[in-house]
């Protein structure tokens, strides 16, 4: 065992010891080599200290910069693009690679040019959802990796060509990023850029409505990870992408106790993914009807790069801001890919409906077939059922829905989508009660309820039960009604009721949405013709 503090660093960080590798080198700070401030800098990431990671990459690549050496300061400037890029800050992360490819510019090919290609090729991906700049980019890492036997460029090129293909359309391209993972497994691949690809691959398998893949990659994520280190950032982000799928499984108790403070504690290292657990974390808050929750969790989302929709859009919906909530949707759909545009189009297809927009509710459910069926996934297979199936609801055209909906029930039960599969069979006991066969409507409504009381969704419940009430009306917008329709301006409905006045504006709104109205004396007349006063 040595007395030099420097040297007993480097020895821990050879045996991973990161902790004791971070404290023994940031002890001696302002007497590192720049060798041992890259050693610093990485025992920081392994760590989960993202934030300083980068910080002192940063001063590594000042050094290597000033130092004459072109390559490695190009090097490390992609290793300070790729940290800033999972921080969430894209401006920044595009500056870094601008800036190594300056580096590299007067430089023969080498190695670092292939990282270069690929996380030019990445960032467009991510960026565009489109594939042909990856299929380009493939073909020159293809060159590179078999001119300089470089075993990771052959992996960023078959990942570039999966992701390519997928996008396509050709779900074969899976083929391809499965070969990709083999070597980042056995540790061929740098952890940094090896789990970058990991996170890629899931996030696609997340747009795809692929839950099978998604769970088959998510777990071979945990699997490489998990021996790594327990402050791995990584380990974070695979117990993030766990609790989506336990969102989706209907585990909600454990998404709301772990959620919040997992997505708070990757703030720093991985931006938009913890942007993306305060969505998820929404979601639960809006179905377990607490809305104010809801929205701030939403607000931390878009402040981190997520837009939070359909959940913000459906939130105001409930509320009866349907207006609002169309706008949003609109605002969000324009100028995304189909892929992207498809997970918001169930819940875009059923607020149109509810707003009188049935003929952009028809357009956007053919859409969404059309996505589906170039894509293939059983997730937006389903979706693109029962979108067509609510449509076809709308047009009173039920027997044409049902085979739909339980096509698309039994889809969502295979791939353990617990709240999905309520809201189908919701539909499917409409539908069949359309038709007359109202013991199998009721048996399809309980199933229904059932799935929702089990999740804990007390909206959904209450959602329900306001279904039953005259109008669809819930409670307190009955009592607003009946107050209004015995004359009551909105300042004596608020008294009566102790309530604000602009609660009352809110639940007029709803009303007058959900009965067709658009005056306080049409709805005040309908209260009267249907026995409310």
């Amino acid at each position: 065992m040595t007395s030099d503090p420097v040297a007993s660093a480097r020895e821990a960080f050879a045996r991973h010891d990161w902790r004791a590798a971070r404290d023994g080198l940031a002890r001696s700070r302002l007497t590192l080599t720049t060798s041992e401030l890259e050693l610093l800098s990485e025992a920081c990431w392994w760590l989960g200290d993202v934030p300083e990671a980068t910080a002192v990459s940063e001063e590594v690549y000042e050094r290597l910069a000033a130092g004459g050496e072109p390559l490695r300061a190009a090097d490390r400037a992609l290793r300070v693009g790729m940290l800033w890029a999972t921080r969430g800050d894209i401006t920044l992360a595009t500056a870094w690679l601008k800036r190594a490819d300056g580096l590299l510019a007067t430089q023969p090919p080498s190695v670092v040019h292939g990282y270069a290609i690929y996380l030019a090729a990445s960032s467009d991906l991510a960026v565009s959802g489109l594939g042909d700049e990856a299929e380009q980019a493939a073909g020159h890492l293809l060159g590179l990796a078999g001119r300089l036997g470089d075993r990771s460029l052959l992996v960023f090129a078959q990942t570039l060509r999966g992701m390519a293909a997928v996008l396509r359309g050709e779900l074969r391209g899976f083929d391809d990023l499965d070969q990709a993972m083999l070597p980042v497994i056995s540790g061929h691949v740098d952890a940094m850029w090896g789990g970058d690809i990991y996170c890629t691959v899931i996030h696609l398998c997340e747009e795809l409505g692929d839950l099978p893949r998604m769970r088959a990659w998510t777990d071979a994520l945990a699997h490489w990870a998990r021996p790594l280190s327990e402050t791995f950032v990584y380990a974070g982000v695979t117990r993030l992408h766990q609790l989506q799928l336990l969102r989706a499984e209907g585990d909600w108790d454990t998404v709301e106790t772990e959620l919040g403070g997992l997505s708070e504690g990757l703030v720093g290292a991985h931006g938009w993914l913890a942007g993306a657990g305060f969505y998820e974390l929404g979601e639960v808050h809006r179905l377990r009807g607490r809305p104010d929750e809801a929205r701030r969790c939403y607000v931390r989302a878009r402040s981190l790069g997520i837009e939070p929709q359909p959940g913000e859009a459906q939130l105001l919906h409930a509320g009866g801001r349907s207006g609002e909530a169309m706008e949003a949707l609109r605002i969000a759909l324009a100028g995304e890919t189909p892929l992207r545009r498809a997970r918001l189009l169930t819940a875009t297809v059923a607020i149109a409906l509810a707003a009188g927009e049935r003929d952009w509710a028809c357009q956007l459910a053919t859409e969404l077939a059309a996505t589906a069926a170039h894509f293939g996934t059983p997730g937006l297979r389903a979706d693109a059922d029962t979108t067509r199936a609510r449509v076809l609801l709308a047009q009173e055209r039920a027997a044409d829905a049902v085979p739909l909906l339980q096509r698309a029930a039994q889809s969502y039960r295979v791939q353990r989508h617990q709240h999905a599969g309520a809201l189908v069979h919701e539909l499917l006991a409409q539908a069949l009660r359309s038709l007359g066969q109202e013991l199998a409507a009721e048996a399809s409504l309980a199933t229904a309820r059932a799935i929702h009381a089990r999740l804990g969704a007390t909206a959904e419940l209450d959602r329900l039960a306001a279904a039953s009430r005259p109008g669809g009306l819930t409670s307190r917008e009955i009592d607003v009604l009946v107050e209004v329709a015995r004359g009551g301006t909105n300042r004596d409905v608020a008294t009566a009721l102790a309530i604000s006045d602009k609660t009352v504006s809110r639940h007029l709104e709803s009303v007058y949405t959900k009965l067709g109205v658009s005056t306080r004396t049409a709805a005040a007349a309908w209260a009267r013709e249907h026995g409310l006063v």
